[in-house]
């Protein structure tokens, strides 16, 4: 019996020839990583445990991306710890303040995941990094300050559930929409500690941007880790940004699956995750006249150069409604700056939107767009619990950059389709 992706790599960093589900392994740690608020936890775990110096410097990634610029003294003096850490330790890749980006945008964009890697982040969307071939997944805290100090992790061998994708892709229908109507449908904990392996005509046609997107929300469906098999698409990615060897996993054909599911998306039309969970998954012309209040396009899930061109392409020569608020975040600041050279963020100036410095911000309820109660806002962002983005009375809709951009608009969750 054959071996699947994500098999192949845990094999590989538990130095095995082979490993079967529900196995538990010690493998190697090529990257970890940590943020503003899962850091200085981290730190405390690694120092506490007797910790003087990191397993290895290089591969570790420490960024300062949900509260930054500070927003207040504790988010401040939560950054100092990280910034003291990162000198004491001679970490390399510590990105503040004029160099960061959203840690999930960030990374892959400086070459520092690449297919074939283990990645371990403390941060649960860091299975974003499946969308290169690579097994990557979000652990707590105390687990990355012993990553930190140890350089392996003890990880159980997940099942796998194949999900293909038949038909092409219909015109405003992207990596989101795929994901949403996929976690509607398998439900938030479908694929509890399941690896997702995405495959099918439809996802070869997506580009990395939208692979990206869909391996960043295999969290919401439980999944342990998203992942693509590495394409020509991929290849073409990282060989500009790749700062090391890497090496391509594929599945056999002959591998072993928990499950295989197969979706004709030929008719699917742009999807939006109503209140309170991503898995309330409706098809756009399903949901009604709901009016909103604010609007987000950006963060770790559609926060890319190919997700802003999308929305800015729908907003060129028209205004935001008024009474409805619009906040673009870049992902980064490469981001930011292609978007300045090429005139998109001048398009969401003359719409009327207001734009930030890269970070998670809103996503989380932080800051830069918190909302009051009894507002609503479509975002571009991954979850929409109760108070996730500010108020517990607030309400937060997940919808793809083209749907945000066309409910901007219209003052109203509205399809691309309702603007031709």
């Amino acid at each position: 019996m054959g071996l699947t992706i994500t098999e192949k790599i845990l094999a590989e960093h538990a130095g095995l020839d082979k490993v079967t589900p529900g196995q538990l392994i010690k493998v190697r740690v090529d990257l970890a990583l940590a943020n503003d608020i899962t850091a200085p936890l981290a730190i405390s775990a690694f120092h506490k445990a007797g910790g003087k110096r990191v397993f290895d410097k290089e591969k570790v990634a420490l960024i300062l991306d949900h509260f930054t610029p500070n927003k207040d003294i504790p988010s401040a003096i939560q950054c100092q710890k990280v910034r003291k850490f990162a000198l004491e330790q001679g970490i390399p890749h510590f990105y503040d303040v004029g160099e960061v980006g959203i840690e999930h945008v960030l990374l892959p964009e400086e070459g520092l995941v690449l297919p074939g890697d283990l990645v371990i982040g403390a941060d649960s969307h860091t299975c974003t990094y499946g969308a290169l071939g690579a097994f990557s997944t979000g652990v707590g805290s105390t687990d990355l300050g012993a990553v930190m100090l140890t350089g392996k992790i003890w990880l159980r061998v997940p099942e796998t559930i194949k999900i293909i994708y038949k038909g092409r892709l219909p015109k405003w229908v992207s990596g989101k929409d795929l994901i949403l109507y996929t976690i509607g449908n398998l439900g938030v904990d479908g694929a509890n500690y399941k690896a997702i392996e995405f495959s099918g005509k439809a996802v070869e046609e997506l580009s990395m941007d939208g692979r990206f997107t869909m391996a960043n929300m295999a969290i919401e469906a439980g999944a342990k880790n998203g992942i693509f098999i590495p394409d020509s698409k991929t290849e073409d990615y990282v060989k500009e940004r790749a700062r090391r060897e890497y090496k391509i996993y594929r599945s056999d054909l002959d591998a072993n699956y928990f499950l295989i599911k197969e979706y004709d998306i030929s008719s699917l039309e742009p999807q939006v995750a109503l209140p309170h969970s991503p898995g309330n998954v409706r098809g756009i012309s399903e949901i009604g006249e709901i009016k909103i209040d604010q609007v987000v396009i950006g963060s770790c899930t559609n926060g890319r150069l190919g997700d802003l061109e999308v929305a800015a392409n729908i907003l060129k020569g028209n205004r935001v409604k008024k009474g409805v608020r619009l906040i673009v975040i870049p992902g980064s600041q490469k981001v930011y700056y292609n978007a300045i050279k090429t005139g998109i963020i001048e398009t969401f100036l003359e719409a009327g939107a207001a734009i930030s410095t890269p970070t998670c911000g809103p996503c989380l309820g932080g800051h830069m767009g918190v909302l009051g109660p009894g507002e609503r806002a479509v975002s571009t962002t991954n979850r929409n619990f109760v108070g996730r983005m500010g108020h517990k009375d607030s309400e937060v809709y997940l919808a793809s950059p083209a749907v945000a951009a066309a409910s901007a608009l219209l003052g109203k969750i509205a399809s691309p389709e309702e603007l031709e």
